[in-house]
């Protein structure tokens, strides 16, 4: 019995010393990446022209965006956009950020339509390239889309597709302005 209980005594130790040996890793704490999320803060307007192709038809698209830090903390820009499509009125939520183990810049996009979308990328000065995938009709395609901030009211950008991530095809281009 008393072996029973060193034993035991010995595994409840070993279990449970890390966890009470453990400090609390330090709070995160902003980057610098982080900070130049701060260019898409604000009230825009947007308008781009749609190439028809795999996602649907052409036309103009524009639309009204908010942007601001969420929950108050400078890791991650949320956008709340509305707006009208060649296929009619839409809306979306995006979520910007900064992954700082891949040192990689990030956005995920959420539509009223179903549509979801996420991308990775870099940014070199004031302009910034993301890449993602995206599946329809049953082939995949990766996706490109690059914006630049031309002034602080003014960003350009282009949406391209490949399907062998050699030759792009420009789907849409546009520009939104700060209100």
């Amino acid at each position: 019995m008393r072996a029973s209980r060193l034993v035991f005594g010995f595994l409840f130790v070993c279990a449970f010393a890390p966890v009470a040996v453990a400090e609390n890793p330090p709070a995160m704490q902003p980057t610098s990446e982080h900070e130049s999320l701060a260019a898409h803060l604000g009230s825009w307007s947007g308008k781009a022209e749609v190439k028809a192709g795999a996602f649907g038809p052409g036309g103009t698209m524009t639309w009204s965006e908010e942007c601001s830090w969420f929950g108050g903390s400078e890791f991650h820009v949320i956008c709340n956009s509305e707006g009208n499509t060649p296929t009619g009125p839409e809306k979306s939520l995006g979520v910007l950020g900064y992954n700082p183990e891949k040192k990689v810049y990030t956005s995920f996009t959420v539509e009223d339509t179903g549509w979801s979308g996420y991308a990775e990328g870099t940014k070199t000065g004031d302009a910034w390239t993301l890449w993602g995938e995206e599946t329809t009709g049953g082939k995949t395609y990766r996706t490109r889309y690059r914006m630049t901030q031309v002034t602080p009211e003014r960003w350009e950008f282009d949406w391209a597709m490949s399907e062998n991530g050699t030759d792009w095809l420009v789907v849409m281009e546009g520009a939104s302005v700060k209100k």
